[in-house]
């Protein structure tokens, strides 16, 4: 569906305005089928995105700023994501061995086995996109992107 239809706007001014506002409502409409997913493991998109980060370094430890350095969406307060999944025993937190003003992060066994079995339906849904774009389309797409934050 073209943005003028999903939004019944077909005045734009200018087709700088009119990507923009695209970018905003894919982004938003992509969002909301992750939403889905993640509900039915009370976390947010937010708290997967931590869970990847600190599965990116395991068995390695990460450090809270090292996770916001990162994060997708950074305004977010990542002591609170973290404190979250550590009550579900997805990530453990203790201090650094050797600079104990650092905290360490880490996945538990739980959190490792989480992640797998949430990745799965993520996985579906990152190559659902092959039914609308090549694979070229998509890499043209993403340097498209990058190119607009450069």
């Amino acid at each position: 569906m073209k943005i003028e239809q999903a939004i019944k706007q077909s005045k734009f001014e200018s087709p700088f305005q009119k990507a923009v506002i695209n970018i905003i409502y894919t982004a938003n409409w992509l969002r909301d089928q992750q939403t889905e997913l993640f509900k039915k493991h009370d976390i947010l998109p937010q708290h997967y995105n931590v869970l990847r980060i600190v599965n990116g370094k395991h068995p390695k430890s990460v450090s809270p700023g090292d996770i916001k350095e990162v994060m997708l969406d950074k305004g977010n307060d990542v002591t609170r994501l973290v404190d979250k999944l550590v009550k579900m025993d997805l990530l453990k937190r203790s201090l650094c061995e050797e600079n104990r003003r650092k905290i360490d992060i880490n996945l538990t066994d739980k959190g490792v086995k989480f992640l797998k079995e949430i990745n799965e339906p993520m996985r579906k849904q990152y190559l659902n996109m092959k039914k609308f774009l090549s694979e070229k389309e998509a890499e043209t797409l993403s340097n498209l992107l990058d190119k607009i934050r450069d």
